[in-house]
């Protein structure tokens, strides 16, 4: 039986060019054993503390997944994206993903023919791992790695593997037991160890590992080696598997063991916990403080299947050829015996049983189409979650492009984006979905939260009151970590209804009048997807609601392959189901830009192709019509949509195109199409946002991967109106920096004013 292993010292490894096998090296010596996680001033002497002392980037990147596939299947093209950028790249997988330990593509009897070598094919996923990534950053599957055991807390140890031409990006595995089936409770597993159905969990040593030995790492240990590995990279974007999976329809596996019950799930049971990992250690380390903030991103996976396709055949391509280098399908001579990938995955990653992951990239955040408002005074203000927590960023004069901020408005563990809404005397309210961890006494679930502005402060900062929990559709903790994320809208009478997804694929609504004194939730009416049954139960998250020039409410949320519409009767009601759309099936979340005289737009990408198209309904028709396919520019997520001038004239649309930078075009919004997309130069998380100021221009919004906020306006309005330069705000607790040779820029502190920075 593995114990808890006393201190050890590490080896110097390094791995032969294009060789699989790791080997010691003669002469390394040992090195100084870490210790404890300790901020990255105090911890010296691993490849992982060099390179974070050597970054100067403005952008890191830690990507958690469970099994060495993971990333290259749900998190690209993104992963590709940072990497090829040249910022810090570190990707730490859970398990050692031994599955069944038969490294073959087939199924059946074949397979039971091959011996079984766990520690073999965990070394050959591993193998075919590196080679993915060494195609992403250099293009040569070969290119060679150096390989050492690290210590991230006290007396255990993890593989860590730095690519030697490209030393920023590195991978780590701690080799934790997989649970080696999708849905079967296992105690002995991710899932069982966070459900307490195991007290420890082994690790499995893969065939040529340098850690030394098996190790038992108990629940707080998982998530304090997570934390560790935080605390070293310090990254401005974390992206981690889905913790908020959809249930699926068939029945939940049998366990006898109460604390692994549960609904079945269209995921895997490694990936959801692997998450509520990620989760954890991130609620440690921000609450530890670090110096620079994090956003955070969640990648569906398996659900992916049962959901249109939704990103363009480009892409899934280029998915689809990295996963091949991953499944070894070129048969390429890496000198290790194990194995060079993992045939399983083979050449089938875009043809084959996998095609709809290669497809495929969904964030479990659909992002928000209303997160840059304007305050009373005209001035702007825009809202984001960084670290968890709701900031604020405020023009410091009307219409002078200078933002301060980021100033904190609380909150903690919020996911995804602010959705904000404006109050007809112009005061703000602010939504958004949290979190809640498990502990004693305190179930793990999800929750809605609002706070209404109380006034302004005198540096010009909104002023927000205590965040209010609105709770969920579902009171049962487990099915309220299925709750959506909001949207709302407010009519003329100050009636304030917020809208979200709930556990059974229905919309859950409260409303409250001036913000306050909220109603009990109840649900909009159903909809009915007539045809062949849908995959997906309901609809999907990504939903938009608004109010319209006549003061009728709108919702608009996507299925798996319809967009479906409610509108209330009178100015005052409640949305109704207003019967089918006959748009096109939708590829992910909607926005709605209402429009004079009562139309409304609808903005979003078509399944498949993830061509951006925009319907447009008319009142006195009473039904949607498809009014333009824009060009072509690849990408996924929501796209943004807003009517702005003075009247509201034109039509700006903003989307994430296939580079992963932003494209946004302008039309007349009397005209079906926009015009031209043009390129921000700003890779981004989230969706993008378009507000305008006081002279009717349209602002545009991003929440850089730097985690800063990146803003343009027009110089002049209208459809035909150019944008002046991009302003980049600086960083909270860090000077700022122009990009231009020879710039200076002034210390923002945290909620203190930072000077814009200007790119072209």
């Amino acid at each position: 039986m593995p114990t808890h292993p006393p201190r050890m010292s590490r080896r110097r490894l390094l791995q032969a060019a294009g060789g699989g096998a790791a080997a010691v090296t003669a002469g390394a010596g040992v090195l100084a054993w870490l210790g404890p996680p300790a901020p990255l001033s105090q911890a010296t002497g691993t490849a992982l503390e060099r390179e974070a002392a050597a970054s100067g980037a403005d952008q890191a990147f830690l990507h958690v997944i469970a099994h060495a596939d993971d990333s290259l299947y749900f998190m690209n093209p993104a992963l590709e994206q940072s990497v090829r950028g040249g910022a810090r790249s570190v990707t730490v997988c859970l398990t050692g993903g031994e599955s069944d330990g038969r490294n073959t593509a087939e199924h059946g009897r074949g397979a039971r023919l091959l011996p079984r070598d766990r520690p073999a094919f965990a070394r050959a996923r591993t193998n075919g791992l590196r080679a993915a990534h060494a195609v992403m950053a250099t293009g040569d599957p070969l290119s060679p790695w150096d390989v050492e055991a690290v210590s991230l807390l006290p007396g255990f140890q993890v593989e860590i593997q730095t690519l030697r031409a490209a030393p920023h990006h590195q991978l780590v595995f701690m080799e934790l037991m997989e649970a080696r089936t999708v849905s079967e409770p296992r105690a002995r597993s991710l899932r069982g160890l966070w459900l307490g159905a195991t007290d420890v969990l082994p690790t499995l040593r893969p065939e040529g590992t340098p850690v030394q030995r098996v190790f038992e790492y108990t629940r707080e240990q998982v998530t304090e080696s997570l934390t560790a590995l935080l605390e070293r990279v310090r990254p401005t974007v974390v992206r981690t598997l889905d913790p908020n999976a959809v249930h699926a329809p068939h029945e939940p596996p049998h366990t006898g063991d109460p604390k692994l019950r549960g609904p079945a799930y269209y995921d895997h049971q490694d990936h959801i916990a692997s998450a509520y990992f990620a989760q954890a250690a991130l609620a440690d380390y921000w609450e530890r403080g670090h110096g620079r903030p994090t956003v955070v991103e969640n990648y569906v996976g398996y659900e992916a299947a049962v959901l249109p396709n939704n990103v363009d055949r480009e892409t899934a391509r280029r998915k689809g050829e990295l996963l091949s280098v991953y499944g070894w399908a070129d048969g390429r001579d890496c000198g290790d015996r194990a194995g060079c990938g993992d045939r399983k995955v083979g050449g089938s990653a875009f043809d084959g049983w996998s095609r709809d992951w290669t497809r495929s990239t969904r964030l479990r955040a659909p992002g928000s189409n209303s997160w840059l408002r304007p305050l009373k005074d005209g001035r702007l203000a825009a809202f984001a979650v960084l670290d968890g927590t709701a900031v604020c960023w405020a023009e410091t004069a009307t219409g002078n492009g200078s933002f301060s901020g980021p100033h904190v408005l609380g909150g903690a563990l919020l996911q995804g984006q602010i959705h904000a809404v404006s109050h007809p005397g112009g005061a703000l309210q602010l939504f958004a979905t949290r979190t809640v961890l498990p502990a004693r006494n305190r179930a793990h679930r999800r929750e809605l939260l609002t706070t209404l502005q109380t006034g302004t402060a005198r540096n010009g900062v909104p002023v927000f009151g205590a965040w209010e929990p609105l709770g969920s559709p579902d009171a049962d903790p487990v099915r309220s970590l299925e709750t959506g994320y909001p949207a709302a809208a407010v009519d003329r009478e100050g009636t304030v209804h917020v809208f979200v997804r709930d556990w059974l694929g229905g919309i859950g609504y409260r409303s409250g009048a001036h913000g306050r004194d909220w109603s009990l939730w109840r649900r909009l009416e159903p909809p009915v997807d007539a045809g062949t049954p849908a995959r997906v139960t309901g609809v999907v998250d990504g939903l938009d609601a608004c109010a319209d020039s006549d003061g009728l409410i709108h919702v608009a949320a996507p299925s798996d392959r319809a967009v479906h519409h409610w509108v209330s009767k009178e100015p005052g009601e409640i949305p109704l189901l207003a019967g089918g759309t006959g748009l096109p099936g939708p590829a992910g979340p909607v926005s709605l830009a209402p429009l004079g005289g009562g139309a409304v737009r609808l903005a979003y990408r078509q399944s498949a192709t993830a061509r951006v198209l925009v319907a447009e309904r008319q009142p006195a028709a009473g039904a949607w019509r498809l009014a333009a396919r824009c060009e072509p520019v690849g990408g996924y997520g929501r796209v943004a949509a807003a009517a702005v001038g003075k009247p509201a004239r034109t039509l700006v649309l903003a989307a994430l195109d296939g580079a992963g930078l932003l494209r946004y075009a302008l039309g007349e919004a009397d005209q079906d199409a926009p015009g031209r997309w043009l390129t921000g130069q700003v890779p981004h998380s989230g969706a993008a946002a378009i507000g305008q100021d006081t002279d009717g221009r349209a602002v545009l919004a991003v929440l850089g991967n730097d985690g800063r906020l990146h803003a343009v306006r027009q110089r002049d309005a209208g459809a035909d109106g150019a944008f002046q330069e991009w302003t980049v705000q600086a960083r909270r607790g860090q000077p700022g920096r122009t990009g231009q040779p020879g710039g200076t820029g002034q210390p923002g502190r945290r909620g203190q004013p930072g000077s814009p920075e200007r790119t072209g």
